[in-house]
């Protein structure tokens, strides 16, 4: 959002974290609309179902975590080798993010669009 801008559109499943009133309220400020799959049909938004199966597999299952903090640590960790170093087939064999991606400012546009 930082480097694009805020999308027209956001599309979910119909999972409870995605339908929750707070989600609602925080896509409608920002200026998005929510768009849901019809349930039953992860094939509508398969890139994100991809994502979450590489999250579950490389990281979620490989892990026990005894705290919050300590799944925060080591999701975040994930998260920065998968958007950082992992190579990414559809990318042309690179990781998605440059290095000199900007992870404050969009930390602080986020931070923003949450009040």
């Amino acid at each position: 959002m930082c480097l694009h801008g805020i999308p027209e559109n956001i599309r979910c499943d119909n999972g409870p974290e995605m339908i929750s009133k707070a989600l609602r309220k925080w896509v409608a400020k920002a200026g998005a609309q929510i768009q849901y799959i019809a349930p039953g049909s992860p094939w509508e938004n398969g890139y994100c179902e991809s994502f979450d199966g590489k999250l579950r597999d490389e990281c979620l299952r490989q892990e026990i975590f005894y705290s919050l903090k300590e799944a925060q640590i080591v999701i975040g960790l994930w998260q920065t080798t998968y958007n950082r170093v992992r190579l990414h087939s559809s990318l042309g064999y690179r990781p998605p993010a440059p290095v000199s991606y900007p992870d404050l400012a969009f930390r602080l546009l986020m931070a923003a669009a949450m009040q």
